[in-house]
């Protein structure tokens, strides 16, 4: 199907519950790090709020779950094994799809290094946004872990 708007006319398809708002891609591999280590990266416990995977990270949607009921989770251009369910939302997008100041935290893959400003953006200030490569710089930003190519940051507001 499709979801639009009727006043200024753009539209999304939708396929299988998936909304695919243009460019978007379905991530092949695994990321850099396991379900396990990236909860002990985020540091967070307890229900609420949501989590944002994106790429090769969204594989680990599945074992994060299991660690962390009552969060919603958002996978961004996930392998096509992962689907939606009652707490986890997929979708497609060329472009960070993700609202400022939104996210409990933020899990990049090796595929979405280009969105690393924008996943510490989107990140609650204080809160942690892990990827792997080279980590992301700013004013802003504090690295608080850097080892084995797998970093973790917070935004400062």
């Amino acid at each position: 199907g499709h979801l639009g708007c009727p006043a200024c006319g753009w539209s999304t398809a939708w396929t299988d519950s998936v909304p695919d708002f243009g460019e978007g891609w379905r991530a092949e591999g695994a990321p850099a790090f396991d379900a396990i280590a990236a909860h002990a990266m985020l540091g967070i416990d307890g229900p609420g709020g949501w989590i944002a995977l994106v790429g090769t990270a969204a594989a680990l949607v599945t074992a994060i779950t299991a660690l962390l009921p009552g969060v919603g989770f958002v996978a961004v251009n996930p392998p096509a094994t992962v689907s939606p369910t009652s707490n986890v939302s997929v979708l497609l997008s060329g472009a960070w799809p993700l609202k400022a100041h939104s996210m409990r935290g933020v899990i990049l893959g090796d595929d979405a290094s280009q969105w690393r400003a924008a996943a510490v953006a989107t990140t609650l200030p204080g809160l942690r946004t892990i990827g792997s490569g080279e980590p992301p710089a700013g004013e802003h930003i504090q690295l608080l872990g850097n080892a084995g190519g797998v970093w973790v940051v917070a935004g400062r507001g």
